[in-house]
């Protein structure tokens, strides 16, 4: 039998290896989407993203009989273990073959790594936070993700099971067709805050974006503070996603609930990208920067990939209002289906809020995590 070694990844060689194995993975699979390459360099360096302020990372390449057989990135995010008072190290952009000692070797490095550092927790997928792509898919292999959302063999969950690791939480997807009627307890919710509050809605101001987005951002940092596994935004975080998602919204579906022109609430989606990456195989140029620009006004689907309410706005309805305006403005350009993720299992009150909108389970994730056995 071959042995497995991992290495850290210490050239720029074995960093192209780390950054191109995911082809080797899913060759052939029609459901992959191959992430901007770009996107992927500029996440990892240490430079460029401001997670990094406030988190380390270390890569690492697994080889058996001098080929790659996986990769994996551990970071310890100091923001995360000090708003939750945990010693974790995360695993994340996890990729392998079906090889059980890969996945073993590459899972020890990780925990022993971490355990030097004084870490107890190992936990993961999460690439690099749990504000960005989380979780390994567990059900829904049979069409390509939204936007955002991660994508895997079947064999990761097994491969996870079999080393010893345990379901931390799993999230849900929730699927919005466009035909769906609103319940008419749900209009007589929204038809009730729209009477009854001088709570108003809108879409964002692209010519003060900024200024908008901050509005956002307050909202979401206080809204999601008791969630799980939430951290909220550094000032240079905010900054850098207030870059990027300025070159990819559509402003009509970026709404935010004002009451007497104090921001209590918002709802972000996005046009399904991933319609158009999956066509360009992680590459702009030359060409693919032209099929982005021209496909954009054929993509099907959004994602709905959060909703923020003021604690005292909580339980006024206003959720309901934003998901309609969203659910009217969306389907009404057009858009044939939206999803809605992700959601906690153990959310029961956002389930059922999606469930009531018309929003049925189409994809599960799980977040696996083990205790690190020993002192570091």
């Amino acid at each position: 039998m071959s042995v497995v070694k991992v290495n850290r990844v210490a050239s720029k060689k074995d960093f192209q290896r780390f950054i191109r194995f995911p082809q080797e993975v899913y060759r052939g699979d029609p459901n992959w989407v191959p992430p901007l390459i770009m996107d992927v360099k500029d996440k990892l360096d240490i430079k460029k993203n401001p997670f990094f302020e406030h988190a380390e990372r270390e890569l690492f390449l697994a080889c058996r009989d001098g080929a790659v057989s996986g990769r994996v990135v551990a970071v310890i995010d100091h923001h995360h273990n000090s708003f939750h008072e945990e010693k974790v190290v995360f695993f994340g952009m996890y990729e392998s073959l079906n090889d059980l000692n890969t996945a073993k070797a590459l899972l020890e490095t990780v925990a022993a790594w971490g355990k030097a550092k004084g870490m107890d927790t190992l936990r993961g997928t999460v690439n690099l936070s749990m504000n960005e792509e989380c979780a390994f898919l567990l059900e829904g292999f049979d069409s390509p993700p939204a936007v955002m959302m991660p994508y895997n063999p079947r064999y990761y969950n097994d491969l996870m099971d079999a080393c010893g690791l345990v379901k931390a939480r799993d999230l849900y997807a929730f699927l919005l067709a466009r035909d769906h009627e609103s319940a008419a307890k749900v209009q007589g919710i929204v038809d009730k805050i729209k009477e009854s509050t001088t709570v108003t809605s809108r879409p964002i101001n692209l010519k003060k974006w900024e200024e908008e987005a901050e509005k956002i951002i307050f909202v979401y940092n206080n809204a999601w503070v008791k969630n799980w596994g939430f951290v909220p935004w550094t000032e240079n975080e905010m900054k850098d996603i207030i870059k990027k998602l300025k070159q990819v919204a559509d402003p009509d579906l970026v709404i935010i609930a004002e009451d007497k022109g104090q921001p209590v609430g918002f709802s972000f989606a996005l046009p399904n990208l991933n319609e158009l990456l999956i066509k360009i195989n992680g590459r702009l140029l030359p060409f693919g920067i032209f099929r982005m620009l021209l496909g954009r006004k054929k993509i099907k689907g959004i994602r709905m990939l959060v909703f923020g309410v003021l604690k005292e706005y909580q339980h006024t309805g206003l959720a309901y209002l934003l998901a309609e305006e969203m659910k009217r403005r969306g389907f009404g350009k057009g858009y044939q289906w939206a999803e809605l993720s992700w959601t906690l299992e153990t959310n029961e009150a956002v389930n059922k809020f999606a469930t009531s909108i018309g929003g049925n389970i189409h994809k599960k994730y799980r977040i696996y995590e083990t205790k690190i056995e020993g002192k570091g």
